[in-house]
Formats: C-alpha cells, structure tokens, sequence
C-alpha cells in the first residue's frame, strides 16, 4: 500500500523546486494533491504531469499572502476531493541583503510571503481538519531557523518564525489530533539556488558546511515531508526536522 493512500494533500509553491518534487512524490504515493502557485502556468505544468502518470491533482493560482486566495484554495479542495488531510506550507522567498541594506518593503514581503502564507494556511485550515478528525501540516523552514545566517537578518527572522509558529500550533491542536511539524533543509539544489551551486568558489563552501560531502535534493527534502505528513510519523508533533547533511550538527 502505498503511503498517502486516500489522502489529499494542498502543496503550495508547487509550481517549481522542492514544492514540484512534494507534489510528485505525493501523487505517486496515493495522494489527491492540490498544487498551488503563483505562478499559474508552471503549476498547472505539474498537475498535468501527476494527472498523465495517472495521479489526480487539480491547480490553483495563488498568492499566499491573500486570505481570499486561500478560501478559494479551500474551496476548491473540498468541492473536488471532499475533505482535507495534509497542507504543506512550502512556498517562500529567499533574499539576502544586509540588515543596513534591508528596505522596509523588502522585509514586509519576506515577512508575507515567508511567515503570514503559514498564519493563514493554518487558521482557515483548521476547520477543515476538525472536520476530518485530524490531520499533518508540515510548514517548511530552514537551516536559517535554526542557527544565524549571516547577511539574511530578514530571511533568518521568517524561517525562525514558522519554526515557532509550528510549536505552539503543534501544542494548541495536538487535542484535535492535528499534527504540525516543521522541515529545515539545508544546502539543496533548486531552480532558486542552482546559479549558487555551479558557482565554484560557493560550492566549496557549501561543502565545507556540511558533514555528508554533497548538497541536497529536492527530492529529499520530499521524502521527508513525505514522512510527516504519512501516518508513519502519527506520534510527531511540533518538532523540527533539518534535512540539511549535517550542517547543523558541526
């Protein structure tokens, strides 16, 4: 049997990197998954490649910061699978000026799209989980979260904020049987970061971070998130979960 079987699954910024690899792992593991983004084309792109390898997905457009975008993400859900078992927080931005260099405009959009996508996942999901008896949201972090980040104060702050936000939701619904938890990857190859990664001089360092002699990928980031949100992980809540190749254990 396969892990999410009967399960259905809202994956936002689902249209490109760690998000298209949660979306696919899902589907193949018996997920209905519901792949949202903002960027409308790339994520109608995935649930057309979940649906052909015989999967079932539907796409929604969608700006996370929106509250009204997601009640339509809500609605849509619950209209076309009937009910809701897991939601993963994936979508977020990186950038990293310094904190001199920080615009208050720049903080407010890592703030919205980073940590308020979270606040409103989790309030206008919860009723539909309750309804459900329960659930997993996995809410994606960082290494950042978890330990200082030098030259991204604003990014650090926001990944340490959905670290904390998912403790206290964690011990808040723990007594509706909804469970939430948090992955903090690491040094991972993305569309995002991969100009980072061919870069010779970053690559280097990004190894000399790390206790496994390798970057990351997307898809292990997804097999993590897999886990938590599976009923193999049904008595773990509110932890945090780096996928990181050691770096925060140097």
């Amino acid at each position: 049997m396969t892990r999410l079987e009967g399960k259905i699954a809202i994956i936002t910024g689902a249209g490109s990197g760690m998000g298209r690899e949660e979306a696919l792992l899902f589907a193949r593991e018996g997920a209905k998954v519901v792949a949202t983004d903002i960027n409308e084309v790339a994520v109608q792109a995935v649930a057309e490649e979940i649906k052909a390898a015989g999967g079932e997905a539907i796409s929604v457009a969608h700006n996370v910061t929106s509250e009204e975008d997601w009640k339509k993400v809500y609605e849509n859900t619950i209209n076309t699978f009937g009910k809701l078992d897991v939601l993963v927080n994936n979508a977020g931005i990186s950038q990293r000026p310094s904190m001199e260099e920080l615009t208050i405009e720049q903080w407010d959009l890592i703030m919205n799209i980073n940590v308020k996508s979270v606040f409103l996942g989790t309030k206008l999901g919860l009723p539909h989980f309750r309804a459900n008896g329960g659930g997993s949201i996995v809410n994606i972090s960082s290494i950042a979260g978890l330990k200082g980040s030098s030259g991204a104060g604003a990014y650090t702050s926001s990944k340490g904020a959905v670290r904390m936000l998912t403790k206290a939701c964690a011990v808040d619904y723990g007594k509706d049987n909804i469970r939430v938890n948090s992955v903090h990857p690491g040094f991972i190859v993305t569309p995002m970061s991969k100009a980072y990664m061919e870069d010779e001089k970053m690559s280097k360092w990004f190894l000399a971070q790390t206790a496994l002699p390798r970057v990351g990928q997307s898809e292990e980031v997804a097999e993590a998130v897999l886990f938590l949100a599976s009923d193999a992980s049904s008595y773990i809540t509110g932890v945090e979960l780096p996928v990181d190749g050691g770096v925060t254990a140097k």
